[in-house]
């Protein structure tokens, strides 16, 4: 029995790596909103698990260049599972942002 069980404290939970937190956002959230996945914009580590930016593809048009785009903020637990996102703004796929 080691220290940490005679004391009563669970082990630290180990945190899944950043390549799979990735493709776990991309993917759940592509599979709950049934729109095509795009990329992954900002990725980082939270004291719960992980909290991604994902562009999604939300309405396909002719040309591409005209197809409505949005980003949502997706949070992971430590495990990968979703537990929350929402729509930051939608945007036409040739948009360009300016700062």
């Amino acid at each position: 029995m080691n220290t940490q069980e005679e004391k009563g404290n669970k082990a630290p939970e180990k945190r899944m790596d950043v390549s799979s937190a990735l493709r776990c956002a991309s993917g759940q959230l592509a599979e709950l909103l049934r729109c095509e996945p795009g990329t992954v914009s900002a990725m980082k580590a939270t004291d719960d698990g992980w909290c991604a930016d994902v562009e999604v593809v939300e309405l396909e048009r002719v040309p591409d260049t005209m197809s409505v785009m949005a980003s949502y903020r997706v949070s992971l637990d430590a495990d990968g599972n979703l537990i929350g996102y929402e729509r930051l703004r939608r945007y036409a796929r040739g948009q360009i942002d300016r700062r």
